[in-house]
């Protein structure tokens, strides 16, 4: 559901249009960092304020990531904090899960 989402409001932000497969090829790949936070979880609980820190430091380097490699890919110039908003609201999603 969240890559169909964000493929949709890529095309409907960029001029050349985005294929599913790049979509979801880089929101995968920006989520490396999230399974090392699913790995320290395994290790320690994350339900008190440093796993709360971890998973908004977490989300926010996916985000941005994957923002970045979104602006560059489809050349949105000064768009990436438009981008990385929905980012983070998928990232969040994974996080979630992980916290919880």
């Amino acid at each position: 559901m969240g890559c169909l989402s964000m493929y949709a409001l890529l095309n409907l932000m960029s001029l050349n249009g985005v294929s599913a497969g790049c979509t979801v090829s880089v929101l995968g790949y920006c989520l490396l960092p999230m399974v090392v936070l699913s790995g320290i979880s395994i290790l320690f609980s994350l339900k008190g304020v440093v796993g709360i820190a971890l998973a908004a430091v977490t989300i926010l380097w996916c985000s941005l990531s994957a923002s970045k490699l979104f602006v560059t890919a489809l050349t949105m110039d000064h768009q990436q904090l438009l981008v990385a908003y929905p980012c983070a609201l998928v990232y969040g999603v994974f996080a979630l899960l992980t916290v919880f």
